[in-house]
């Protein structure tokens, strides 16, 4: 499946219909978040979920969301953009992964992480009526854009809430997230966030 076809299809029908439906939009950073609504909220009222119990240590979690916090109203959409933090328990990340800690990057440890923060994101827009959700994750080269629209598929079927199917590094998507990072002075993390993403990239420094 050619995810950004499907999601110009998708956004071509909320076009035609004249209505704005609401989204509810995962996401990790301000970085990967600020292509993403310069992109989406032409189209739909969003509502960012900042679900990351993933993120190592503390204050890098602190640190990812004040600039999320910073950055949203340094610009203006067509449609309100609203912001709700989720409880930051790092268990749940830890149990979610229980066994599969020794493996690197892009392996069942990652495809495990995707679905605990999209799991809740798909739960937070059932529970409050959210006409879609989706994730900033697929923005990221180093993110498995299949995998993340493949959850995205189970969970819509699970708790009939329509996932919003995207690969967001297409059509200059990431290099576009480099230029507002530019811009607005964003603060642009050097791995992923978890434990072992940091563990990883100091061997690589040694």
């Amino acid at each position: 499946m050619n995810f950004q076809v499907r999601l110009e299809e998708e956004l071509g029908r909320i076009e035609e219909s004249k209505k704005t439906p609401t989204l509810l939009l995962h996401a990790c950073c301000a970085p990967c978040s600020s292509y993403v609504l310069e992109y989406l909220a032409k189209y739909f009222e969003i509502t960012i979920l900042y679900y990351n119990p993933n993120i190592y240590p503390s204050e890098e979690y602190e640190r990812r969301k004040q600039e999320l916090i910073d950055f949203l109203p340094q610009r203006k959409y067509p449609h309100p953009v609203h912001l709700v933090e989720d409880k930051y328990l790092p268990e749940e990340y830890e149990k979610a992964i229980f066994g599969l800690e020794d493996l690197g990057e892009k392996t069942r440890r990652c495809y495990e992480c995707y679905m605990l923060r999209m799991r809740r994101a798909c739960e937070y827009a059932s529970q409050n009526h959210f006409d879609y959700f989706t994730t900033t994750l697929s923005i990221s080269p180093y993110k498995v854009s299949s995998w993340i629209n493949e959850i995205g598929k189970l969970l819509e079927k699970e708790y009939s809430v329509k996932y919003l199917y995207a690969d967001f590094k297409k059509k200059g998507g990431y290099l576009r997230s480099l230029e507002l990072s530019r811009e607005y002075h964003l603060y642009r993390q050097d791995y992923c966030g978890c434990k072992f993403s940091m563990e990883e990239r100091e061997r690589k420094e040694v």
